[in-house]
């Protein structure tokens, strides 16, 4: 249940936008450079003065502090628990208390775990839920009234975790937790299983991660015990980025309602990250980032590097990608005609077809061969080329070998990939990047030379 619900406030829509921003590139960065800045550094680095810095960072605390006294004992980390795990922990990352913590206004949340903690064991009727809210709710906070509990009621009905059980009034509501009750132990705990990998050596994901926490509060009410149980270790690497996928249902949004999004980008290559609305003129200053107006298209999520691009059209210069890492204050802007839409989608399907990533430059072949393992057994080797090598073709070349062929916007972005393989990829074509890989690769061997 928390899942479903957490989820569909994650981008952000109860948010004060600048907030969550800036919160996202602090914590970013945090986990990203852990100790190498000071205060100086960082708060010049992401473009806020150090008492803006400071205020965030207490802020951050607090926060944690709060939603530490709401999780169970697996889930309570301290701030800098986050930042300093163990590798082969299988700990939920720094970034993703954030989505926990700000994804419903406070009344909002308290109200539906009240809600959800009360259908949980019984049914009852939208009256009976006001009545049991109004005498539970805090007193700093009205309590609700019919209408809004119905209101919460549909919402949870339409994202399915709540489901209505008679045909005639009143109406009668309960949790839709048939699934994980009708799971044995062990059906359980596969399912556990599954999506612990899953979530932490796929894309990263949010959802991955909020559903495994639903799966193991699941578990442990059927007294599991998580030292003696939990036997996978895995660890994605590039938890920095799960926090783009607050974008991620503002761009969809846009791109379904075929609206331009507006928004204030920094470029990567750029010493800024984020920059604070000044209100004051006296203490205005340049933020160097760019203010960009989009048609969006479509979003790509490159896994050999961890990140999300952006694709859209822009008015006079045609295709144009973005870093998400680099997007805040989005918003959505204009309205946009179906026949702009589809033109422009056309021409980004156009430049984009031979992009092994998002690359727009000069189609090259590129030509590899792919040694098979000594060792019998699974071939990872061509299985990871079949997985992964896309629009790419196979050429059977002998036992040991295999040819594999592809046509590419550029070499860049192939590059990384070829090279991962390390000596069971040999570059044969074109002929410039091969002596590009001798040299990198003889250049890698000096390092290993006898001291």
């Amino acid at each position: 249940m928390e899942f479903s619900v957490l989820i569909h406030f994650a981008g952000g829509g109860h948010v004060a936008r600048e907030s969550f921003d800036k919160e996202i590139q602090f914590l970013r960065m945090l986990s990203l450079a852990g100790g190498a800045y000071n205060r100086q550094q960082f708060a010049a680095r992401l473009g806020i003065s150090v008492h803006t810095y400071d205020k965030t960072l207490r802020h951050l605390k607090d926060m944690m502090s709060s939603l530490k006294q709401h999780l169970p004992s697996y889930q309570a980390t301290e701030l800098t628990e986050g930042i300093n795990y163990s590798y082969y922990e299988s700990a939920d990352p720094l970034l993703l208390f954030l989505f926990r913590a700000k994804s419903l206004k406070e009344s909002e949340s308290i109200r539906l775990s009240l809600l959800l903690t009360l259908l949980q064991s019984q049914e009852l009727t939208a009256k009976e839920i006001m009545d049991y809210c109004s005498a539970q709710m805090p007193a700093e906070f009205p309590p609700p009234d019919e209408k809004t509990i119905r209101k919460d009621l549909k919402y949870l009905g339409d994202i399915g975790v709540v489901i209505r059980i008679d045909s005639t009034r009143p109406y009668t509501y309960r949790v839709a937790n048939d699934l994980i009750d009708q799971l044995s132990d062990d059906e359980l705990l596969d399912l556990y299983d599954f999506v612990d990998v899953m979530s932490n050596t796929q894309v990263p994901s949010v959802q991955g991660y909020l559903l495994r926490d639903t799966l193991k509060k699941a578990l442990s009410n059927r007294s599991f015990k998580w030292d003696v149980e939990d036997t996978h270790r895995y660890k994605y690497h590039y938890h920095s980025r799960i926090l783009d996928e607050a974008h991620l249902h503002t761009i969809f949004g846009a791109i379904k309602q075929r609206r331009k999004l507006r928004f204030l980008y920094f470029s990567p290559k750029k010493n800024n990250s984020y920059a604070s609305q000044n209100t004051n003129p006296l203490f205005e200053r340049e933020s160097n980032g760019v203010t960009e107006t989009i048609l969006p298209i479509q979003v790509v999520y490159d896994h050999q590097y961890g990140r999300w691009y952006l694709i859209g059209h822009k008015t006079g210069k045609g295709l144009i990608k973005f870093r998400m890492e680099g997007l805040t204050q989005m918003e959505e802007s204009d309205p946009a005609s179906e026949e702009e839409f589809i033109r422009a989608k056309n021409h980004a399907d156009e430049q984009l077809r031979n992009s092994w990533v998002t690359d727009t430059l000069r189609p090259s072949k590129v030509v590899a061969r792919f040694y098979n393992p000594d060792r019998s057994g699974v071939n990872f080797v061509r299985e990871r080329v079949v997985a992964q090598g896309q629009w790419g073709s196979i050429i059977e070349e002998s036992e040991s070998t295999f040819l594999f062929e592809i046509t590419v916007n550029g070499i860049f972005e192939i590059k990384p990939w070829l090279r991962s393989f390390g000596s069971s990829c040999e570059v044969l074509e074109p002929a410039w990047l091969r002596q590009e890989f001798i040299k990198e690769w003889k250049e890698i061997q000096t390092y290993y030379e006898s001291l």
